[in-house]
C-alpha cells in the first residue's frame, strides 16, 4: 500500500484526473491532498465533484487550506467576500466554475467537503500539511497560522524529526523542492506549473498539467 501526497489542486480536474492515471492510484494507496481544492483554476466545481467520488471510492485523506479558510470565511462577513473576491485570489473563478452568482448557489455537500478538511496527516516518518510547522512545537500545539498561511523559507526541522511534506507556496518552476526535513510539492497547478503528486515512502513524484503533459521524477535528485 502506498501513500502519496497531491499538492495544491486549485480548480485543475484534468490535471487531477490526468495524476491519478499517470500514478496509477488504486484502491489500496492512501492519497493524501494537501489541501487547496479551490480558486484560480477553471473547474473548482469538478475538483470537489471528483474527490467526493473518491472518497467513495478509495482511501482519502482530504486536509484543509488556506482557499478553503477564505471561502469559508466570505460566507460570514461582506469584508471576507470582498477579499476573496479581488483579482488574484480566485473567487471569481470558484463562482464561475459553479455557474453561479452568488455563495448560496454552491451544493451544500461541496460546502460540507470544503469544511471537513484536516489540519494536518502523520505516518511513521513523515508529517503532511498544507502550509508549515512550527519547529520546537508538537502537532498538537501548533497554530492555524503555521500549518495554513506558513511560507517555505520559514521551514526548519521539526522537533519530531519527521519529513515535514507542505503545499502553499507555489514553486514557479514547476519542480518539488526538497530541502531534506521539509518537500514542498506545490508545484504552480493553477499557473503555468504543474499538478504534482509523491509516493512518501519510495521519493518517486509524477506531474501533469492542464495542457496533458506528464513527467515523473525522484525527490532526491532535485
Amino acid at each position: 500500500m502506498r501513500i502519496i501526497a497531491v499538492g495544491d489542486i486549485h480548480g485543475c480536474r484534468a490535471s487531477l484526473e490526468a495524476l491519478a492515471d499517470y500514478a496509477e492510484f488504486s484502491p489500496d494507496d492512501t492519497i493524501v491532498t494537501v489541501g487547496d481544492y479551490v480558486d484560480r483554476g477553471p473547474d473548482t466545481k469538478g475538483v470537489i465533484d471528483l474527490l467526493l467520488a473518491w472518497q467513495r471510492q478509495r482511501r482519502m485523506v482530504c486536509l484543509m487550506g488556506n482557499h478553503e479558510i477564505m471561502m469559508l470565511e466570505a460566507r460570514e462577513s461582506r469584508e471576507a467576500l470582498l477579499f476573496w473576491m479581488a483579482e488574484g485570489v480566485g473567487g471569481e473563478e470558484t463562482l464561475q466554475s459553479y455557474g453561479a452568482e452568488t455563495l448560496d448557489d454552491i451544493p451544500e455537500a461541496h460546502w460540507e467537503f470544503i469544511a471537513s478538511g484536516l489540519p494536518y496527516y502523520e505516518t511513521d516518518g513523515h508529517i503532511v500539511v498544507h502550509a508549515g510547522l512550527r519547529a520546537p512545537l508538537p502537532l498538537d500545539r501548533q497554530l492555524p497560522q503555521a500549518l495554513f498561511w506558513q511560507r517555505l523559507e520559514q521551514a526548519r526541522p521539526h522537533c519530531s524529526g519527521k519529513t515535514v511534506i507542505c503545499g502553499h507556496t507555489s514553486q514557479k518552476n514547476g519542480l518539488p523542492v526538497n530541502l531534506g526535513h521539509t518537500v514542498c510539492i506545490d508545484t504552480w497547478a493553477c499557473g503555468d506549473g504543474w499538478l504534482t503528486a509523491l509516493d512518501l515512502a519510495t521519493g518517486t513524484y509524477w506531474q501533469t498539467n492542464e495542457r496533458g503533459d506528464r513527467r515523473m521524477g525522484d525527490i532526491a535528485e532535485l
